[in-house]
């Protein structure tokens, strides 16, 4: 977990994200720092959009087909398969992530 919040900490500061930076971050922490999980991650963030990233909200479990969102009418099944398209773009932007915390 520590070289993600590493890596962000280096995006936050407009700084790329590059083995040597991740390393120097890492050590400055305290860390010990593994050059295979660095390489992994630096390879993982390679065409991520970190912004649109840590802005997407997480995907909720879904309610069963046909079930009224609160407040409201069931949604047509048209406006239902634009959502789910959306969702995969998001869950395909943040695959390479999850390989790290197998």
């Amino acid at each position: 977990m520590e070289y993600i919040h590493a890596a962000l900490l280096l995006h936050k500061a407009g700084k790329d994200i590059k083995e040597n930076s991740l390393k120097k971050v890492l050590e400055a922490a305290g860390v010990k720092v593994e050059d295979g999980k660095l390489k992994a991650l630096v390879s993982a963030l390679k065409d991520v959009k970190i912004e649109e990233a840590i802005s997407t909200p997480v995907a909720v479990a879904a309610a069963p087909a046909g079930a009224a969102p609160q407040g409201g009418e069931a949604k047509p099944a048209e406006e239902k398969v634009e959502e789910e398209d959306e969702g995969k773009k998001d869950e395909d932007a943040g695959a390479g992530l999850a390989a790290l915390f197998g």
